[in-house]
């Protein structure tokens, strides 16, 4: 997963800079991935932290003071493509924060003790993706706020929406799959499968 996001990242001119938050067991194994992209530019490479939000907080902070834009990445969605992060910066040096999304398609049910409390109107939900780009001085504070209010939260756009900053859409596609089950692995296997000239 994590050699099909350098690949994307690798394409991406105006990234100047990469900073990867990973499991301390699998640090070698990163390096090996970083060494084989070629990216030529400076990585970083950390163990992360207990919860996304902390892996994210902790690469932030390796991040250059002098970068005016991060674009916050999941290597668990490997079929990100280069379109999808141009279009986030761009988003983001105009709006301040913007992230990956797709509207939702399927009607929603709140459930409580597996019966339906409520049908949820889906209109205008989306379904946030990564990547999320943001100011860097924007993210810093969101991340600061949430680790003195002690807020977590499962992405970043909701930590920057608490400090009242716009956070911008931009929509992205369903292909565009976060691997967590081994199901959504085989999908995603397919997906490469049919795309030849994918990365």
């Amino acid at each position: 997963m994590l050699s099909y996001s350098l690949a994307t990242v690798r394409q991406v001119s105006s990234i100047s800079e990469a900073v990867i938050a990973i499991p301390k067991e699998f640090e070698n194994a990163a390096r090996a991935e970083v060494s084989a992209a070629g990216l030529g530019i400076p990585v970083k490479i950390t163990p992360g932290g207990i919860e996304r939000q902390d892996s994210v907080r902790i690469a932030l902070e390796l991040t250059s003071a002098e970068s005016d834009l991060v674009i916050v990445h999941d290597a668990a969605r490997p079929l990100a493509t280069v379109a999808i992060f141009e279009l986030c910066l761009t988003a983001a040096i105009r709006a301040g924060a913007a992230i990956a999304a797709i509207p939702v398609s399927d009607t929603l049910k709140h459930v409580v003790d597996s019966a339906i409390t409520e049908t949820i109107a889906r209109a205008a939900l989306w379904q946030a993706q990564t990547p999320q780009a943001f100011r860097r001085d924007l993210l810093v504070t969101a991340h600061q706020r949430a680790a003195h209010d002690k807020i977590i939260a499962t992405d970043d756009a909701d930590l920057v929406e608490r400090t009242g900053a716009r956070v911008e859409v931009v929509e992205a596609s369903t292909t565009n799959i976060k691997i967590t089950t081994q199901s959504d692995l085989a999908i995603v296997e397919a997906i490469i499968a049919a795309l030849p000239l994918s990365l």
